[in-house]
């Protein structure tokens, strides 16, 4: 029974949100060559959209896998260099440990081996978002608001460094995880962000959002006595448990302020506010901070009732550790909904944010500018900011709520 392309090329999208790298960390434990791995990945996608109309595998994973890693055995063969890729990435397997044995942890030793000290830490970023998230360069861009190029650029001389350097396809040793711990909490936030408001049609990719939850679980184990990654777990759950909550039943975003609490996700709350508690009281480090906020907002019974002051003082806090543009405009955003706020000291802050070289595309700036300038009065200006975001934003979604925003005015 033939399959019809539309069905063959849906379950092939789907297939590659969420098992992109999956598929690629098995390949390139096999390959040991990063350029290789992704070729072939990718290849074996191709080959799934060709034969895939005869019948769709029971486990299309699996298939991929499979076909990915042949395509790699294939081309290792043909070469005649075989002998000197071969130590290029990753450690010879474990002898008790066969290669196709199935590895849970292959997505996080992908992310250690991106994230790596010898490389940049904006390398480091932009290629774990690449292989991990299977993010086309341009969506790398829009995430790290960064220009395609520039990304392309930090993508390939990335790979030119594991290459060169040899960087080991593993989980570091205990004593090596603190010089990375940053970095690797970032990306992980960053891959959780890259699916929370996607780029396209679709407002949230579960995909992606699933995946850094699942890796903040595997970093909470591996380093039990770190508050850092027990407070990124905490803040990926409670913000994951307002999720059904962020869509109307027509499609249509819904902001936290107008959001039915009731929706929220009972469970994934509770969880994600205790991890988040007790790694307040272990540390109190960025993302601790940024836990302990949305902690505020979901404690809260509503969001006028949301104690916007402490809400403040958590940013303050983080501008002195993590002084950041968009914590900056958080803070801002913060003290614009405070009872009784200057507005118009507000929209001065913001105004100079709007000099900052990282906020230029970012639509979050022009979108809480024209809040403040709808409260202060001043509707016109308010358009003018609102084209703006509309103009900056990648997501359809959000882009027909700026829309109606805009079109509110003045009613």
């Amino acid at each position: 029974m033939v399959t019809e392309a539309v069905e063959v090329t849906r379950v092939v999208d789907r297939a590659h949100r969420e098992s992109w790298s999956t598929v690629l960390s098995s390949v390139v434990r096999l390959t040991r060559d990063l350029d290789l791995a992704e070729d072939c990945t990718q290849d074996a996608f191709v080959q799934a959209l060709r034969t895939w109309p005869d019948g769709i595998p029971d486990n299309p994973a699996g298939w991929l896998t499979t076909v990915a890693r042949r395509l790699a055995l294939d081309r290792l063969r043909r070469e005649t260099n075989l002998r000197r890729k071969l130590p290029l990435l990753v450690e010879q397997p474990d002898a008790e440990q066969p290669d196709d044995a199935e590895q849970p942890t292959d997505p996080l030793r992908l992310v250690f081996t991106c994230c790596h000290p010898a490389l940049a830490r904006e390398s480091q970023v932009a290629l774990t978002l690449r292989l991990i998230c299977g993010l086309t360069t341009r969506e790398v861009a829009a995430v790290l608001l960064i220009g395609e190029a520039t990304a392309a650029a930090r993508i390939t001389r990335a790979k030119k460094k594991i290459a060169a350097a040899g960087i080991p396809y593993r989980i570091p040793a205990d004593h090596e995880l603190p010089a990375r711990m940053d970095v690797v909490l970032t990306v992980v936030h960053l891959v959780y962000t890259a699916g929370y408001v996607a780029t396209g049609v679709e407002l949230t990719r579960t995909d992606l959002t699933g995946r850094a939850i699942e890796l903040a679980r595997m970093l909470e184990r591996l380093m039990p006595d770190e508050p850092e990654p027990l407070a990124l777990l905490g803040l990926l759950l409670m913000t994951e448990a307002r999720g059904d909550a962020r869509v109307s039943a027509d499609g249509e975003l819904v902001l936290l302020a107008d959001q039915d609490r009731s929706r929220w996700d009972v469970k994934l709350l509770a969880e994600g506010v205790s991890r988040a508690t007790a790694a307040l009281q272990r540390g109190h480090g960025r993302f601790a901070l940024q836990a302990a906020v949305a902690g505020l907002h979901v404690t809260a019974p509503s969001w006028e009732k949301t104690d916007w002051r402490q809400v403040v003082r958590m940013y303050d806090a983080m501008m002195v550790s993590w002084p950041t543009p968009i914590v900056a405009l958080n803070r801002v955003a913060a003290r614009s909904l405070v009872p009784g706020a200057d507005l118009e000291a507000v929209l001065v802050e913001l105004d100079a944010l709007s000099k900052e070289p990282a906020l230029a595309t970012y639509a979050y700036l022009p979108a809480t500018r024209a809040d403040v300038l709808t409260r202060l009065g001043r509707p016109g200006e308010a358009a003018e900011a609102y084209e703006q975001a509309i103009h900056l934003t990648a997501n359809e979604t959000e882009r027909r709520f700026l829309t109606t925003r805009q079109t509110n005015l003045g009613r």
